[in-house]
């Protein structure tokens, strides 16, 4: 977790006591009422267990990270935070940037359980095939035909980090100068024919090919495009508002939603959707999301032994993020953007960012 994660966690959960957990609940769409709501510091500490004048600090800490941005927190199933400062507001559709890999991840888990039959291993399955990637035939290195979905979800396919940087293998941080990556005028192509740094599973490095091809395979399985897939799957069952995927780079419109990242969700879905998590995929009477494939997202992860990071998400479990709980689970985005989700605390945290809040045009698929 960088160094935002660990002051920010750590700051916001300082307010966090422990109570008992109140019943289920699942807060309608906002066009109908939304979050159920705590406005006083005393309903915040009797129904909530937080404090708000903490709750103050680590919103005047998210004001110096970004130029526009807010702070959203529920607990128990009441928000109990809400503060946007800049261009930033609950109705805006910001780029989230790779805070979508998340939504990828989440999308690929529920299309495991619905097309089992044709991916059996699930995430043991090499996908590099004739069946699942055709495009990406013939192979333009052998050791491709090793990687399998969970590796692809996990940054350890093997695939070069965009811009160079570094990876991790045996313990050891490995330099990586720049290749050609994703290109949004061909991004299929592009992805698949990212290199190799090293062989599938060999090690780690923060590649966005790799959830990119993941949601290629998506497509494949389930004849949608991951937007189509999520609106489906999970925008309409909760009541997401106008929500799309950001698509537009200048005068060229990407075909397909990038597996990668630019989702462009309402801040109250945003945390609809860590609310769904956090109540092991359930919303109201629908399991959305298969409960064994979120068991896996915050733990070690035997697709990537280098790493706490694990089915695009970073997790806690070895304790590296101080003052956070061990079973504590997050998705960054470039800008400031981060998802938090707690279950032994039953809290959800959303951090909109961004340094201009490029909005997007956005609308119910």
């Amino acid at each position: 977790m960088n160094r935002f994660g660990v002051i920010f966690v750590a700051l916001l959960l300082l307010s966090t006591r422990s109570m008992a957990k109140p019943p289920d609940y699942f807060p309608p769409p906002d066009s109908k009422g939304g979050w159920r709501t705590l406005k006083t510091a005393e309903e915040i500490r009797k129904k909530a267990g937080m404090d708000l004048s903490r709750l103050e600090e680590a919103y005047a800490f998210t004001e110096r990270c970004s130029q526009n941005g807010a702070l959203l927190v529920v607990r128990h199933g009441y928000l109990v935070f809400e503060k946007y400062y800049g261009r930033a507001g609950r109705n805006v559709n910001p780029d989230m940037a790779s805070t979508g890999k998340a939504y990828t991840s989440i999308a690929v888990g529920i299309m495991l359980q619905e097309k089992h039959d044709a991916i059996p291993d699930g995430l043991n399955q090499k996908v590099f095939t004739e069946k699942y990637l055709p495009e990406a035939f013939p192979l333009d290195d052998p050791r491709k035909a090793d990687i399998t979905l969970g590796q692809l979800l996990s940054m350890s396919s093997g695939h070069w980090p965009e811009g160079g940087g570094s990876g991790v293998a045996d313990g050891k941080m490995v330099s990586l100068k720049p290749v050609p990556g994703q290109d949004i005028h061909d991004l299929d192509m592009s992805s698949l024919r990212t290199p190799l740094w090293t062989a599938p599973g060999a090690g780690y490095a923060y590649s966005s090919p790799a959830p990119h091809i993941a949601s290629m395979v998506l497509r494949r399985l389930t004849g949608m495009d991951l937007r189509e897939y999520i609106d489906e799957k999970l925008a309409k069952p909760m009541g997401w508002g106008a929500w799309d995927y950001c698509l537009r780079r200048g005068d060229y419109t990407m075909p397909h939603a990038n597996g990668a990242g630019s989702i462009a969700v309402h801040a109250t879905d945003a945390l609809r959707f860590g609310y769904c998590l956090l109540r092991n995929g359930r919303w109201g009477s629908q399991q959305l999301v298969p409960a064994d494939y979120l068991a896996l997202c915050n733990k070690p992860s035997p697709y990537n032994q280098h790493t706490p990071y694990t089915l695009m998400f970073e997790q806690n479990s070895d304790g590296h993020v101080p003052g956070a709980p061990r079973d504590a689970y997050y998705k960054s985005g470039a800008g400031g953007f981060g998802i938090f989700v707690v279950p032994s605390l039953d809290i959800v945290i959303y951090k909109m960012g961004g340094p201009k809040l490029e909005t997007h045009t956005a609308h119910s698929i």
